[in-house]
């Protein structure tokens, strides 16, 4: 009777589903599988930023089961285990199988070697610390990845300090700050203690990049402002530029992004927008994707103001406050870059000028915490994202 029993369990359990599957260039999978060769591992919670999360999540938990997987047609068959998810709710992560990784040997010149060094051969430590920094660090380099910058270590120039030449790609680029940090031993003691996650080129300029995630970050402002002295070394000799006077700052939630700032340090000196004069709030989501697309653009902020304003309306020279044009007696500012250093700029320059009357152009997805921190004041004037990308994208 037992035997019998037994026998109709077995027969309940569902065999191993093991199907062919070749994944196409752009696909989620291979998203994903470009994303880990760089980051290592990323947060469950924020597959989202690579598209439909249902979809994706579903797609991550066929393949934590054997599947035979081809990055080709007519390429080598695996058959393999792609991904492995641990942990539990913060920190849970996606990360490579080990035997998966012969996939990043086809998946583009270099990735395995890369991810190899950077990883430890596949080791990597458990703490809560460490889980969090990668995934920082993952999900900058997501948003990166969508909105199209070259991330890959190995298809990016080298950046070096020996001489000054253009090393840096002609296109929007994505450097990871371990591989920049590290750049001269010599330095590595005075760059090691930041909170800087990569930095971002483009034709003519280039952004530090911090992700704050879902708390204010704990700024390390001696540090942060060694760093962006070592970043503006390394894009004076190799991109031309004199200085890194900008940054984006990553984050869930606009004001943990304000706050960020207003408490980064007591002291003014080490405030994070005095060591950055602009602080670019992108957000963790397809939004924040889509704004990085402009902002990486050649000359995007003369760009988006000839798209708003008319030459007349536009002030000459530097006044005593931040604005961008005066339409009948209304002092206009534009925070369609989403620029918080020069929003703050802007509420302590409008608080004692009662004789005027003050707009900001904004986003829809901009206007609550526009509304929360400037309160009535101010007049707040929306323009979809859409009509900005027409006018950019066809200039």
């Amino acid at each position: 009777m037992r035997r019998r029993e037994q026998s109709r369990r077995l027969n309940r359990i569902k065999p191993e589903v093991v199907a062919l599957i070749t994944v196409k260039a752009g696909s989620y999978v291979h998203q994903l599988l470009q994303l880990l060769s760089v980051a290592g591992e990323f947060p469950t919670a924020s597959l989202r930023l690579l598209g439909n999360e249902r979809v994706i999540k579903a797609l991550v938990h066929r393949l934590e089961l054997v599947q035979e997987i081809r990055l080709s047609v007519g390429g080598p068959v695996y058959r393999v285990k792609v991904f492995q998810v641990s942990g539990q709710r913060d920190r849970r992560t996606v990360r490579l199988c080990k035997e998966a990784l012969p996939l990043l040997a086809e998946l583009y010149p270099g990735a395995l070697a890369y991810y190899l060094s950077a990883f430890h051969n596949h080791q990597f430590p458990g703490s809560a610390d460490h889980v969090w920094r990668n995934h920082r660090v993952g999900e900058a380099i997501a948003v990166a990845m969508m909105a199209d910058l070259e991330f890959r270590p190995c298809a990016l120039p080298k950046l070096q300090s020996s001489s000054i030449q253009r090393t840096v790609l002609d296109t929007p680029s994505y450097y990871i700050a371990r591989d920049f940090k590290f750049n001269e031993v010599e330095r590595m003691s005075k760059t090691v203690f930041t909170r800087v996650v990569g930095a971002a080129f483009y034709p003519g300029g280039c952004y530090a990049v911090y992700n704050t995630r879902g708390a204010v970050m704990k700024w390390a402002g001696r540090g942060e402002f060694k760093i962006a002295d070592h970043l503006g070394e390394l894009v004076r000799r190799n991109a031309g530029l004199r200085e890194v006077n900008s940054m984006l700052l990553l984050a869930s939630d606009p004001m943990i992004a304000l706050r960020t700032i207003l408490e980064s340090d007591k002291r003014n000196e080490l405030r994070l927008d005095t060591i950055y004069s602009y602080v670019h709030y992108i957000p963790l989501d397809s939004e924040g994707v889509r704004l990085l697309r402009i902002l990486v653009l050649p000359n995007w902020k003369e760009k988006i103001l000839s798209a708003l304003f008319r030459p007349d309306l536009r002030p000459s020279g530097h006044g005593s406050m931040e604005y961008d044009a005066i339409a009948g007696g209304v002092c206009v500012l534009s925070h369609l870059d989403s620029d918080l250093a020069r929003l703050i700029r802007f509420r302590e320059g409008f608080r004692d000028k009662t004789d005027k009357a003050f707009e900001v152009m904004c986003f829809p997805w901009q206007r609550a915490y526009l509304q929360e921190y400037l309160g009535d004041l101010v007049t707040l004037r929306t323009i979809e994202m859409e009509v900005l990308e027409h006018a950019l994208f066809k200039m």
